[in-house]
């Protein structure tokens, strides 16, 4: 059972809290330090597993938790002190083991688009400390979860690469 109220999977990505950046995420160059960028997806990652049922108190009472395997950051146009944001997660795959997501950064008032970060992420049995098959209700709630979210226009971003732009 999910942590939060258990409510059916709606057609639309997860919207988790707006949040603030705190003064010392902003760096010498006036703007948000790339590493709190992570720090607010993680923030954002912690709330929608708790609507899947697999926070804090899922690994309390099941020994079950995530840890994120692969994660690819874009920052788009920069996040500054004062800025209220709010991230949007899509689970785009998911299997016995495994979630692939993707999150949007943007500005909570203004909708612009800021960052990006498409994650894969393994469930872990965090007694043996290895990966593991999720119970099979957390598994039909993600698979209601990543069906909701299959009928969403996917993001721009999703696959990209790290590579030199083409010379055309």
């Amino acid at each position: 059972m999910p942590e939060s109220a258990a409510t059916a999977p709606t057609p639309e990505p997860f919207r988790a809290s707006i949040m603030q950046i705190e003064p010392q995420w902003i760096d010498y160059n006036g703007h948000l330090n790339m590493a709190y960028y992570n720090v607010m997806f993680d923030r954002a990652i912690d709330q929608f597993w708790s609507e899947l049922g697999i926070g804090p108190a899922y690994m309390k009472e099941r020994g079950g938790s995530t840890f994120t395997a692969e994660c690819h950051v874009r920052y788009l146009r920069e996040i500054h002190l004062g800025d209220p944001v709010q991230v949007l997660v899509w689970l785009l795959e998911a299997d016995d083991k495994r979630l692939h997501t993707f999150e949007e950064m943007r500005h909570a008032e203004e909708g612009w688009l800021s960052a990006t970060s498409e994650n894969m992420s393994l469930h872990m049995d965090m007694k043996a400390r290895r990966v593991a098959p999720f119970p099979p209700d957390i598994r039909a709630r993600i698979a209601a979860v990543t069906k909701a979210h299959s009928a969403v226009a996917r993001p721009e971003g999703i696959g990209r690469n790290v590579a030199m732009p083409s010379k055309r």
